[in-house]
């Protein structure tokens, strides 16, 4: 891409918004640095690394940047062997070595990020040279006590001498013998030496060497004889402090040197990290999408919006105002003709195309919805703007002429062209056909083109050639306002006198202008002004009718619900009045068993005889409230039903909670009294806020005349069909006078054991029930004693 075009379409200028939050001037240059790129392969490698920062951010765990300085010239001077850095050059490498640690470890412990992983994959932050470092150096450039303990030791030694000889000073001057002889009671140091102000006609009154003479000549900076020796101690306590220093200066510049190679490596790691950093905030900041990029040479935007005219608006509060762009070419048409009022819109429309499509080539993300496209090309060809030239004798129609040109000459199937006003600057016809002849090479060789004009005669040539169609700006004529919307497949007016109107023209020189227009040319804008006012109406009555659509649908819903809760409802009525029967029945089945275990012994014969006909009564009920349950709740599908969801579970009579669901078999496993039940969806009913009561259950299943089994195998049942076989089993049991029996229910998960305990616990047949003796069964039977 060409620098020209990418200035033309203010790419630098927004790379420098890009830039504000970089934490170097290194990552600042490189985001400076980004251009499209012309491969497949790196523009979703950068997209990839960019939405995974902003996902980072949109989840408050942003990337653990902060600022730091550029290393590099300092590795440069480090280089060669015996080079020194001083502690201030040293303590600049800590900031960075601070974040590659940080980054490093955060970017591990974040998943689904897998190419900034990778990309982080050689960070280390040098721990041991880091730890040196931090407890070496300041951010001052102060070498620090901890460096060594020699040097700490060497410190504090020359801390206490100091103290020392300034205490002796101090009591000197104190001294009568020699304050007499004092300019001034304070003390100082003179070439690092401690001092005293001795007036200069007594300077031989006072043992000591004078190191300084004040600039009026009446004072003598003498060093006391008492504090030479002291002094000189100082100052070699001071001479191996340095020497100190600079062996630990040297050994870190050694460290330093040692891994210049790969501190340099992370060092552009975090400096890209920055970089991709900085296109997620902005991306961030203007809720921006990851395009897609395709190789089939088509542009689609949706609801595209121009970062520097919307950013512009924001900062003044007028964001809103903002009219997204939807516009679409490729395939069959390949030349877009924008039309319409001065101040309109169609410049930024073809500069929100060119500016989208750089942005999107570059991997980053854009202000426009995702499913937004974007072609890969080779060249995006520019003419916009006055291009007149002083130096180079060219007048601004000239060059035009001359991009025109130099377009021409580069455009291919793989470019996409953006002209501004073209055909202008010249004579309107002569202008319109050079134009129209650009506009059919320009198609021939197969580019996207975007255009803009104001030539009647354009608009027309467009209409009538094959892979072109007309756009236009949408103008709201009442109040001679630009609405600033593209409109596809129809030219638009220039609108001049209308704008001219509406910027204070004269109304004389307007009606004047009207007159020397023409009538043949009104009538053919009010011919296209009445197209456009029909087009506004067909598409409110497409609105229109879209709405009447969409509330019929709603309507149809609502009586098709209501009508499926009615019947509901109806069946629900029905059910009810065979529950109670059934519960009458049950009742009277109560007392018989009480009655039959009062009489057993005496008439059992009759007993048994009676419980059948009432058990017979209880199946045909059971049977009729199945039937119409099973029929009047049929909207219920196994894809309405969720895990956590009550139903009415129709077998068992009482509401329950689904804790699985099992779409591929139709069935749901609920819990109900303590019991997992597995069921089929057509036992399964809407919630009627009937809770399980804990009862003793009673004989369900048909009598036998034949003499009973002491045995029942409820092996591989599901519960609830154990449960339907078990009760007639314990009725058969009872009635033929067994003191005992033993149920099979296996080990498995244990859910049909725990289900046949419970089922027996308070059962009016059951008096104790325990597990089976290792040679009855085990644990995998239980063996219950007939009351």
């Amino acid at each position: 891409m060409n620098i020209p075009a990418l200035t033309s379409l203010e790419f630098i200028k927004l790379l420098g918004l890009v830039s504000e939050p970089a934490n170097s001037d290194l990552s600042a240059k490189a985001v400076m640095e980004v251009r499209p790129f012309t491969r497949m392969d790196e523009i979703r490698a950068r997209q990839a690394l960019v939405g995974e920062t902003m996902r980072m951010s949109e989840e408050g765990r942003p990337l653990r940047l902060s600022r730091f300085f550029d290393i590099s010239p300092l590795i440069s001077k480090v280089r060669p062997e015996g080079a020194m850095l001083d502690a201030y050059e040293l303590g600049r490498f800590v900031p960075f070595l601070t974040i590659a640690s940080s980054v490093s470890g955060q970017i591990g412990d974040t998943a689904g990020v897998p190419g900034l992983k990778a990309l982080a994959s050689d960070l280390t932050g040098f721990p041991d040279l880091f730890r040196l470092l931090r407890k070496s150096v300041d951010s001052e450039g102060a070498i620090l006590d901890t460096a060594s303990h020699l040097l700490a030791d060497l410190r504090d030694r020359t801390r206490r001498l100091d103290a020392r000889i300034r205490k002796n000073i101090e009591e000197l001057v104190r001294d009568d013998k020699i304050s007499v002889f004092l300019q001034d009671d304070f003390i100082t140091k003179r070439s690092g030496r401690w001092v005293i102000p001795v007036r200069m006609d007594s300077k031989g009154q006072v043992a000591g060497v004078v190191h300084d003479v004040s600039n009026s000549g009446e004072t003598a900076f003498m060093e006391p004889l008492a504090v030479i020796n002291s002094t000189n101690e100082l100052e070699n306590l001071v001479a191996e402090q340095k020497a100190e220093e600079i062996r630990i200066l040297k050994a870190l510049s050694s460290k330093i040197r040692e891994s210049a190679q790969g501190l340099e490596s992370e060092f552009r790691t975090i400096v890209r990290l920055d970089m991709l950093n900085c296109i997620a905030l902005f991306g961030g900041r203007l809720s921006m999408s990851i395009p897609e990029i395709n190789d089939s040479g088509n542009i689609k935007i949706i609801n595209g919006r121009h970062p520097l005219l919307y950013l512009t608006l924001q900062k003044t509060g007028r964001d809103s105002a903002t009219v997204p762009l939807d516009i679409s070419l490729g395939g069959q048409d390949n030349v877009m003709i924008i039309t319409g009022s001065n101040a309109g819109g169609k410049t930024i429309a073809i500069k929100t195309v060119g500016l989208l499509e750089l942005m999107a080539l570059s991997g980053m993300p854009v202000p426009a919805d995702s499913s937004s496209s974007f072609p890969l090309i080779d060249d995006l060809l520019v003419d916009i703007g006055d291009e007149q030239s002083i130096e180079n004798s060219l007048s601004t129609f000239s060059a035009h002429i001359s991009n025109i040109s130099a377009i021409l000459n580069a455009a291919g199937s793989r470019s996409l062209v953006l002209i501004d006003e073209l055909g202008t600057g010249t004579d309107p016809a002569e202008g319109a056909a050079l134009a129209c002849a650009v506009l059919k090479e320009l198609g021939r060789q197969g580019a996207l083109v975007f255009a803009t004009t104001h030539l009647s005669d354009i608009k027309g040539f467009v209409h009538r050639t094959d892979g072109m169609i007309n756009a236009s700006m949408e103008f709201d004529r009442k109040t001679l306002m630009p609405l600033y919307r593209l409109v596809p497949g129809q030219p638009g007016q220039s609108y001049a006198i209308e704008t001219a109107m509406r910027f204070g023209l004269p109304a004389r020189i307007i009606e004047s202008a009207r007159e020397l227009l023409g009538g043949a040319r009104v009538e053919f804008d009010r011919l296209v002004a009445d197209l456009d006012s029909k087009r506004r109406k067909y598409e409110e009555g497409l609105k229109e009718l879209e709405k009447k659509r969409a509330e019929l649908a709603a309507g149809t819903e609502e009586l098709e619900r209501q009508r499926r809760a009615a019947e509901l409802r109806y069946k629900e009525m029905l059910a009810e009045a065979y529950k109670e029967a059934s519960e009458v029945i049950r009742d009277t089945k109560k007392q018989m068993h009480e009655m039959l275990e009062e009489t057993r012994k005496k008439e059992k014969q009759a007993g048994r005889e009676a419980l059948r006909q009432v058990r017979e009564r209880q199946v045909l009920i059971d049977k009729k409230i199945t039937e119409l349950e099973a029929g009047g709740e049929g909207a219920i599908e196994a894809s309405d039903i969720n895990e956590g969801d009550t139903v009415f579970v129709r077998t068992l009579g009482y509401d329950a909670v689904v804790t699985q669901v099992n779409r591929s078999q139709n069935r749901v496993k609920v819990r109900s009294g303590g019991m997992d039940i597995e069921l089929p969806v057509s036992d399964i009913g809407s919630m009627r806020g009937k809770a399980v009561i804990q009862k003793k259950e009673e004989v369900k299943g048909p009598a036998s005349d034949d003499m009973p089994e002491q045995r029942i195998n409820l092996v591989g049942l599901r519960v609830d069909e154990a449960i339907s076989l078990l009760e007639p089993f314990l009725n058969h049991a009872s009635l033929s006078g067994l003191p005992e029996v033993t149920i099979i229910h296996g080990f498995g998960a244990g859910i049909l054991g725990r289900a046949v305990r419970e089922h027996l616990k308070g059962h009016p047949l059951i008096g104790t029930f325990r597990p089976g003796e290792r040679t009855e069964g085990g644990g995998g039977v239980t063996v219950a004693k007939i009351k």
